[in-house]
């Protein structure tokens, strides 16, 4: 299900890092804008398409914790769409990847930001560092899905210049030496002809401006350290270690830039009554010698509320009952359907029976009745078991 980010790049799952930055920079000039040409607009269109594809997949392949997710869960442990830490749901844009993947193309000739041509992003804009929470989970609200809210403390605009980093109505200057660009390029002469290389700014470092009245208050970052309360939308049926992705709720991006996202780790509260099996919920019920002889009508728990279940007479300790539907729902987008609650049945012996109860058995324990009727009676009983697992 999903994209193969793995076939997108051409390689194996067991690719290394390096093996990944090769594949990733290879297609990633072969469908540069620059590369182009005089090319017709659809083809033109379908190189970009493939472009931002190879992006996609290079952004998680490369990072270790994302991929690892993406190994496990596929598309949607990575897909801010579906609720989990990846691209905020809609994908990467030109200047998303010329920011955070131009190193690939430095030293190529066109650069990795249009070659300098009108389509070139210009400026650098700065995206806020990324956080991390953890929050603990009822299998009540894993079954329904529930909002929380956190207070986090974290880097938020600058109340005093509202993110430009200037002082008073001053604004940043165009930067004297890179012209706004934001890049320079330098030429060096070598045997096959001279080679132009594209690099940051070092005077601005990049932004394309300089800041030469800054303000007090954060002292040209646009940024200080604050408080907000955040609300994230938990998905129903998630499980334990899985990452929910809050886009743009991070910090804020020093100058104005974009907000990182807030990474919400999930973990499970351990249930009074069920134990989790993926989907599957299981209730551990424990009868009493009689109802296990007799039959019974045994109401048990369940995550919406009660159900009532039939004992057959003669129901042995080990038998499992499975209730349709009443487990726990897929996860959005990573299978589908509910799972089901599996009843657990086992059988009190008691350890000190009265003087009258004994005086009972001991009455009845010859009784035909009182002895397994074959002996593949606990064969039986496994293999009934098993099924259910």
């Amino acid at each position: 299900m999903g994209k193969d980010y793995y076939k997108i790049l051409g390689i194996e799952r067991n690719a290394s890092a390096d093996e990944i930055k090769k594949a990733y920079k290879k297609l990633a000039i072969k469908y540069h804008p620059d590369r182009q040409g005089d090319k017709s607009e659809a083809e033109k269109k379908q190189a970009e398409d493939k472009f931002k594809e190879a992006a996609e997949a290079y952004s998680v392949l490369s990072d270790s914790e994302k991929r690892q997710r993406y190994d496990q869960f596929g598309e949607e442990g990575v897909n801010g769409a579906g609720g989990f830490g990846g691209f905020g749901g809609g994908g990467f844009s030109m200047e998303d990847i010329f920011s955070q993947f131009g190193d690939i193309f430095e030293g190529m000739g066109f650069g990795g930001f249009g070659g300098g041509r009108s389509r070139s992003r210009g400026p650098r804009q700065y995206r806020g560092d990324d956080l991390r929470v953890k929050v603990r989970l009822t299998l009540e609200e894993i079954n329904t899905g529930v909002t929380k809210k956190f207070k986090v403390k974290k880097d938020v605009q600058c109340h005093e210049c509202h993110g430009s980093g200037c002082h008073g109505n001053s604004r940043p200057e165009t930067c004297p030496q890179c012209h706004g660009s934001g890049y320079v390029i330098t030429a060096q002469r070598t045997m096959f002809g001279v080679m132009q290389q594209q690099s940051p700014c070092p005077q601005c470092h990049g932004e394309g401006t300089v800041i030469k009245d800054k303000c007090p208050c954060c002292h040209g970052t646009g940024v200080e350290k604050g408080e907000e309360v955040v609300e994230v939308r938990i998905p129903a049926g998630v499980q334990e270690g899985m990452v929910v992705t809050a886009s743009g709720k991070g910090n804020a991006g020093p100058r104005g830039g974009v907000s990182g996202d807030i990474q919400v780790i999930i973990t499970e509260e351990p249930h009074k009554d069920f134990v989790r099996q993926d989907q599957n919920i299981v209730y551990n019920l424990l009868l009493t010698m009689t109802q296990a002889m007799m039959g019974a009508s045994i109401e048990i728990p369940t995550l919406d509320g009660k159900a009532r279940i039939t004992i057959k007479p003669g129901t042995q300790p080990g038998t499992c009952l499975r209730l349709r539907e009443k487990g726990l729902p897929a996860v959005q987008g990573y299978g589908y359907g509910r799972g089901d609650l599996i009843v657990n049945v086992s059988v009190y012996i008691p350890e000190n029976p009265s003087k009258d109860v004994r005086k009972a058995l001991e009455g009845i324990a010859e009784d035909k009745t009182m002895k397994p009727a074959t002996d593949s009676i606990k064969e039986q009983i496994f293999r009934a078991f098993k099924r259910y697992f």
